[in-house]
């Protein structure tokens, strides 16, 4: 089973997150960082050549053997895949149409959502925010692991098996930590998405759905873009719980690894969070950072001061009941789009 972690339980803290202080103090100093607020306009085409690409590839693997579909899945499909699930993460923060057009955004994240080939868009952005707003937070953020996660996967081996499982975990755990009512729009997300897959299915047969949910699955789990869900907020060095990389990877993630900028700034489209941090170096420089996703998932494994138990936690003083999360989660929105909504009047 390999060496046991030496943590046996996560790194507890009192304090509010960094992000909201270290961002009143950059919009002080550095103004015109609100310059950069705002969806990105080549976006919805790079992603729409995306989805257009996965489904040519449909065509072009439908009479292939199945040890080439699943090596393509893991390295191309499953890499697009991954990237268009990140473009539901740009389209979760309205970087699409920005947050006036919320509705757009929303039914453009279903054309996004397509090749992925389970209905995530809808339901990502209600969880995403809650972890923006609360991060790190015991009962309500859900990119936390929960007690039985860590307790289970606490051995070199497990921890790669927890790597390889982190699709499932990913998926299943907002369910069990903090469970919201399905809307409508989830439900239309899902029809739309099972519509797609029967058409797939009708088209091009079952081999090539499962193209795309192999694709998917291997992409979120032991794959090197997978490298940034544990690089993003694991703590490898003591009372840091976000991290940025600054790598090649970017390039196919739409800068996901800016990850300290983006919880700074989550209304800059990750194109140009590496202009946010040349406007304030000082604030991202000195952090400890990641250079390699691949290094991260190495690390991760077999160093037995990482695992799941590695995560800064803090317990709400403040309670609110869930029915009310949505609504203060809705309260980030109202503030970007009226940030945003005046630097286009300056404009």
């Amino acid at each position: 089973m390999g060496q046991h972690v030496s943590r046996t339980d996560f790194e507890w803290v009192y304090d509010d997150q960094p992000h909201t202080r270290r961002r009143q103090e950059m919009v002080k100093k550095y103004p015109h960082i609100k310059k950069l607020f705002g969806p990105d306009p080549r976006f919805k085409y790079i992603v729409s050549a995306m989805v257009l690409t996965q489904i040519v590839m449909l065509y072009v693997m439908q009479n292939q053997s199945w040890p080439m579909i699943v090596l393509v899945a893991y390295c191309f499909g499953g890499v697009i895949n991954h990237s268009l699930m990140l473009a539901n993460h740009e389209i979760s923060h309205n970087m699409a149409f920005g947050y006036g057009k919320p509705k757009a955004n929303r039914y453009f994240g279903m054309w996004c959502n397509l090749p992925i080939g389970v209905p995530m868009s809808v339901s990502f952005k209600k969880y995403h925010n809650l972890h923006h707003r609360h991060l790190s937070d015991d009962d309500l953020d859900p990119d936390v692991p929960t007690l039985l996660e860590a307790q289970l996967f606490c051995t070199t081996f497990g921890k790669f098996i927890w790597v390889c499982l982190q699709p499932f975990f990913y998926a299943l755990r907002p369910l069990f930590v903090n469970p919201l009512p399905p809307t409508r729009l989830e439900i239309i997300n899902t029809i739309v998405q099972l519509t797609f897959n029967s058409l797939v299915v009708l088209v091009f047969g079952w081999r090539m759905l499962a193209y795309l949910l192999i694709g998917s699955v291997l992409a979120m789990g032991f794959h090197p873009v997978a490298g940034h869900f544990i690089a993003e907020h694991y703590m490898f060095a003591k009372g840091f719980e976000t991290y940025s990389y600054y790598g090649p990877l970017n390039w196919i993630t739409f800068n996901v690894g800016y990850h300290n900028e983006h919880h700074d700034f989550p209304a800059i489209p990750g194109s140009r969070l590496p202009e946010l941090k040349k406007i304030a170096p000082e604030y991202y420089e000195t952090m400890p950072q990641h250079t390699s996703w691949v290094r991260v998932l190495y690390d991760f494994i077999t160093d037995p001061a990482v695992g799941p138990y590695a995560r800064i936690k803090r317990k709400s003083l403040d309670r609110k009941p869930k029915a009310m999360e949505t609504k203060s989660v809705d309260l980030i929105s109202d503030s970007l789009k009226a940030a945003e909504g005046g630097e286009q009047r300056k404009r």
